[in-house]
């Protein structure tokens, strides 16, 4: 009798992957490991949509009903506590073991801590939709917001802030903000729009001391200067979680190592999503680790495949989002892949920088601009990344030669 598929981690990944081997047609038992009592839902609407709103929702991947339906066991509220490899079985928190046939790990990212004293319960992380209800219940006119980290996550978040009449700072240690894979060239644009909003932004000085007293948080920087705050957030990255995955014995490298098709060192137990780095063909096999959504979304579903004998292999460009003030910003490919940047303007401000390597490939293309403005492009952009094209550089900065004419060629 078949075992099953036993999936850890309820999130969009998983939430994604249990979905995907019902289309397929797996008729075995299937469940869904959560640690979390709610159901799977989509993370990027804490930073944004959660936000704004006075009684912020989950947008749950799934209902119950729909779990139901379609035979997926959801066991919520429990970790996965250890994994044993010969028995294909995993063991979890409330004492119960599930057998499996084959195994998928998508336990997600936790935020990465700040490692100092002081810290106490005005001081928070942003991962959760309880996380998200915790922070919302401050955001007011009025309230001081003090933001750690100039990361997407943490901008969001200023930009909901203001929008609710939170008087909000920004420390960032980095000379900028946005120093992880997006141009300074796009950073500047949405360093410009915060400032015009009211946001108080300091880059290029780190934290000396933190004192959370529980009425207030004082920040001090390294420079001297003090930030008074009704409530930290605390945003600088995330910690993929691989702890189940290490005491069973399998390859950690920036997160759980997958080969193409997802599959970890043992042939019965896969990873995807922000758990895992896996190598990425289309940048001649170098490997990364993604904390995206559609990434999480793609893995998910090719994970399924996977888990059913498809031998699929990982083809998909990275591609991420954010949106603040109307502004949009997005970015497919890995812009620190290229040696050449080419911008193209396009209409009311939105432009795009196209990367080039030293062979003239284009690797990436980073875009902001206001609503819409830079999508089509982008999209065209990484159909020219994924089919490994040289494009002409003054073809790419031209506003008069369309993109589409340059797949075609």
């Amino acid at each position: 009798m078949a075992k099953g598929m036993v999936i850890i981690g309820a999130g969009e990944c998983g939430g994604r992957a249990a979905l995907a081997l019902r289309d397929l047609g797996y008729a075995g038992p299937v469940t869904l490991v959560g640690d979390e009592p709610h159901l799977p839902y989509e993370r990027p609407p804490l930073s944004k949509d959660a936000m704004a709103s006075d009684a912020p929702v989950i947008k749950a991947i799934a209902s119950d009903e729909i779990l139901a339906e379609r035979s997926i066991r959801h066991i919520h509220s429990v970790q996965a506590v250890a994994i044993d490899r010969a028995a294909h079985v995993v063991r979890l928190s409330d004492g119960s073991g599930l057998p499996y046939d084959k195994l998928l790990l998508a336990t997600g990212s936790v935020p990465r801590k700040l490692p100092m004293p002081g810290l106490g319960a005005r001081c928070v992380y942003l991962r959760t939709f309880n996380d998200a209800l915790a922070i919302r219940a401050h955001l007011r006119a009025g309230n001081r917001i003090a933001i750690v980290g100039g990361g997407f996550i943490g901008l969001e978040l200023a930009a909901a802030a203001r929008r609710l009449g939170a008087a909000v700072t920004v420390i960032e240690a980095q000379p900028r903000i946005l120093m992880r894979g997006v141009p300074a060239e796009i950073a500047k644009v949405i360093h410009e729009a915060h400032e015009a909003e009211g946001v108080k932004i300091l880059c290029g000085d780190g934290i000396a001391a933190i004192a959370d007293d529980g009425a207030e948080v004082r920040i001090t920087l390294a420079g001297g200067q003090d930030i008074v705050a009704d409530l930290a957030v605390i945003g600088i990255g995330a910690v993929p979680v691989t702890g189940l995955a290490a005491e069973a014995g399998l390859t950690i490298d920036n997160g759980i190592a997958v080969d193409a098709e997802l599959r970890t060192d043992d042939p019965d137990i896969f990873a995807a999503g922000d758990c895992c780095s896996f190598p990425l063909g289309v940048y001649g096999g170098r490997r990364v680790r993604l904390e995206a959504w559609r990434n999480a979304q793609e893995q998910g579903a090719l994970a399924a495949r996977n888990m059913l004998g498809a031998g699929e292999v990982h083809a998909a460009v990275p591609w991420f989002w954010s949106d603040q003030y109307g502004l949009t910003l997005q970015i497919s490919g890995l812009s620190d892949e290229g040696s050449t940047v080419v911008r193209r303007d396009l209409d009311d401000g939105a432009f795009i920088l196209f990367h080039l390597a030293d062979d003239g490939r284009l690797v990436a293309a980073s875009g902001i601009g206001p609503g819409n403005a830079v999508a089509r492009d982008i999209r065209l952009a990484e159909m020219l990344i994924a089919k490994r094209a040289k494009p002409a550089p003054e073809a790419l900065g031209s506003q008069t030669v369309k993109l589409k004419s340059l797949l075609a060629a």
